[in-house]
């Protein structure tokens, strides 16, 4: 028997539009999340993220027989019925007239063994408002209830869909220091986010998506490293642009004087050029960005899938 967490085989999900187009929202997606992964679904909107944690949650169903999705070695709903997979999503849930600690006392009962009502709410950074108007809450803060009330089965599993929306600097860096002490604790943690620097700093592993596909997965070096670019820092005195222009294949991404940063497919090749063929010194290589790799890996998925 298996021990991943999820396992996703050849998912289809399709739509049919207002207008009629069939629209694949998820397209033969395979994913396999071992248990204590922290795993970051990356894409832009409509890349299949949202659409594949519903399937997850079992809050929808594949378009056909041959899709396979197994959480915790059973079905989507067996593990939501078990209190063993959670989730934080981005609406809906709450009902406004109610208070903060009313609410989440009232969904704890729900539960046979229920983490302790107050454990929850300061896990989640919500004592100081539990008495307020659900209603009355900003955005960030009703996030941060549906995080409480995610958290009181205590989950084996926990999605997390663009979690943190709304929270302000603060709010967000303490949610993600006790996704942290949760993940210690050996929980598999899968969130979908538009910010790039939460899956840089949190995720174990990338998982990048486009147009319902994988397009690439692993440790944030290694998406880097697939964007097929580096960047190549370098003092270069009396750099004119006919001197700029004699360099090997490169971009140009920011100059401070005789200090520059060249984008280059080739950084051996490129640095070896300015050591010997020019009065390049101080040279530093690193790799793109995470912002950077994500763009390129999308772009080219894209002209890719245009091509075909």
């Amino acid at each position: 028997m298996s021990t991943a967490a999820i396992e996703i085989r050849n998912l289809h999900k399709h739509f049919r539009s207002p207008n009629g187009t069939e629209v694949r929202a998820v397209d033969g997606l395979d994913l396999t999340i071992e248990r204590g992964e922290i795993v970051a679904l990356l894409g832009a909107n409509g890349a299949g993220k949202t659409t594949t944690l519903d399937i997850v949650l079992g809050l929808t169903q594949p378009s056909d027989s041959t899709s396979s999705c197994k959480v915790l070695g059973g079905s989507p709903r067996q593990a939501v019925q078990a209190g063993k997979i959670s989730a934080v999503l981005q609406t809906g849930g709450l009902l406004g007239d109610m208070r903060v600690e009313e609410t989440v006392r009232m969904i704890a009962s729900m539960y046979d063994d229920a983490m302790p009502v107050i454990e929850a709410m300061e896990k989640a950074n919500i004592t100081g408002i539990a008495h307020r108007q659900i209603s009355k809450c900003s955005g960030g803060e009703q996030q941060r209830i549906r995080f409480a009330l995610a958290l009181l089965p205590k989950p084996e599993v926990l999605i997390l869909d663009e979690p943190t929306a709304g929270m302000d600097v603060n709010a967000r860096a303490d949610f993600w220091d006790t996704m942290r002490d949760n993940a210690h604790g050996g929980q598999t943690i899968i969130f979908a986010t538009h910010y790039l620097q939460e899956a840089e700093q949190f995720a174990d592993r990338i998982v990048l998506m486009n147009s319902g596909k994988c397009i690439a997965d692993g440790s944030v070096a290694e998406i880097r490293d697939l964007g097929g670019q580096r960047h190549v820092e370098a003092v270069l005195p009396d750099a004119n642009a006919g001197a700029l222009a004699a360099l090997p294949a490169h971009q140009l991404i920011a100059r401070d004087g005789d200090r520059i940063t060249f984008s280059v497919a080739d950084s051996d090749a490129f640095a070896r050029h300015l050591l010997t063929q020019t009065s390049a010194h101080d040279l530093q290589i690193s790799a793109a960005s995470l912002d950077q790799a994500f763009s390129h890996l999308v772009s080219a998925a894209s002209a890719t899938q245009e091509a075909n």
